[in-house]
């Protein structure tokens, strides 16, 4: 009779293996509110193609930038569609890809941005009740799993000439996101449930008369800006949100916007997002920038006191990186890729990671499975590479199509979006 039961269960057991776990969850850019790019899930498969380990393809309407999040059945997608003006929110059901629905808002007013980055560039966040999502000058919105409209808060227009790609964070019962740059930036804290405000940070004018980065000469203040995106960690008993801003690193407190410390010598252009591990904090200057390694938990001017190396003149891009067991990993816009020992800066190796595409540079973030690192060039190849001191590449796969999006994995399965789909590989 026990045999007889168990032979009837199995059908129902074997489903359940494969069903995804709530650890699974991807709720964040990069992962979760500490920006670490880091999933704990170990058979994720390293070798797809546009006929290979291909669970499902979905076609998009536009290009865009930013990257999946996903909640246990339910894949959340920021899309723009240009020629409407639309700026919004896409669902899809991660089993087969379907498409459940789609919200957003129209915004005609013209909004300046590089030609390379669209608008939603941001990607949404969910704490498994709503989605949050930038849409830059057309506001903050909030979303039910359903696609209701929540609420919306306006923080009035984005001028810069490279646009927006901030995105929000959820901290509690906050919804943190950076507003900028450009005239009126500043870090917002809204109420999760109601879009009321929290608390703003007002961004100051920098002082970059003396920048020595890859920009130096050009007029003052012309490509100026930070396009990082807050992260939240915990140091030394207590909160810390962090953020990369021109020329400094600062931490505040989450839940008051009170600033903590500060850590100067950062380049005044910023496209990374900082990253957090072995009790460091790595900022990354763009095009040539500066770059710097800080302890957290400190208060005031902690530049001498804190920071543990600093570059002048280095080459961080626009991708954030990984650190893992002591070692910082992260690459350059143009794909080259270094490891450093997090303690002292000193580097283990640099290696050009190649493939057949003549494009071979990448705006996208690296993300770690086990102890592998996964991260794409511009042309859809992703790079899959050991995180060790010692350098081993395990595979490259391309995927045909173009992105500046970061992957993300989520039960056992890599979620890409490209310019053209929303792509979901498996074994």
């Amino acid at each position: 009779m026990r045999a007889r039961t168990l032979l009837n269960m199995m059908p129902s057991l074997l489903l359940l293996t494969h069903l995804p776990s709530h650890c699974a969850n991807w709720p964040s850019w990069r992962a979760d509110i500490a920006g670490s790019g880091k999933t704990t899930e170990a058979d994720v498969p390293t070798e797809w193609g546009p006929e290979k380990n291909v669970v499902w393809r979905t076609p998009l309407p536009n290009r865009g930038n930013s990257t999946p999040a996903i909640w246990d059945d339910r894949v959340f997608v920021t899309q723009p569609i240009e020629a409407e003006n639309f700026r919004g929110l896409m669902c899809f059901d991660r089993a087969d890809g379907k498409l459940l629905w789609k919200s957003g808002v129209t915004y005609a007013t013209p909004e300046r941005t590089h030609n390379s980055n669209p608008c939603c560039s941001a990607s949404p966040v969910t704490d498994g009740e709503r989605v949050v999502v930038s849409f830059a000058s057309a506001g903050i919105c909030a979303y039910d799993f359903q696609g209701k409209k929540l609420w919306n808060r306006d923080l009035g227009p984005i001028d810069h000439i490279w646009g927006h790609a901030s995105s929000p964070v959820i901290y509690k019962d906050l919804a943190i996101v950076y507003h900028g740059p450009g005239p009126g930036s500043r870090l917002v804290a809204l109420n999760k449930k109601t879009g009321a405000l929290a608390w703003e940070w007002k961004e100051p004018l920098w002082d970059t008369r003396d920048r020595t980065d890859g920009f130096k000469g050009r007029e003052k203040g012309a490509v100026d800006g930070t396009w990082s995106t807050p992260i939240v960690i915990a140091a030394n008993g207590r909160d810390e949100l962090v953020m990369a801003f021109p020329t400094q690193v600062i931490g505040f407190d989450p839940a008051t916007g009170k600033q903590r410390w500060c850590c100067r010598g950062l380049s005044p252009l910023i496209y990374t997002s900082p990253f957090f591990g072995d009790g460091t904090i790595v900022a990354l200057g763009a095009y040539s920038g500066n770059s710097l390694a800080v302890r957290p938990g400190g208060e005031g001017d902690v530049t001498e006191s804190r920071r543990l190396w600093h570059f002048v003149r280095h080459d961080g891009g626009v991708g954030s990186g990984i650190i893992r067991n002591g070692y910082l990993f992260y690459h350059t816009i143009a794909a080259e890729t270094a490891c450093l020992d997090i303690k002292t800066g000193n580097t283990m190796w640099r290696q050009r990671l190649r493939s057949d595409a003549r494009q071979a540079n990448s705006w996208s973030s690296m993300v770690l499975a086990d102890d592998r690192i996964f991260l794409p060039n511009k042309k859809g190849d992703v790079f899959v590479f050991r995180a060790s001191p010692k350098f081993e590449q395990i595979a490259v796969n391309s995927l045909g199509e173009d992105t500046d999006s970061s992957p993300v994995i989520s039960g056992g399965r890599v979620f890409i979006r490209t310019h053209k789909a929303l792509w979901c590989l498996g074994k």
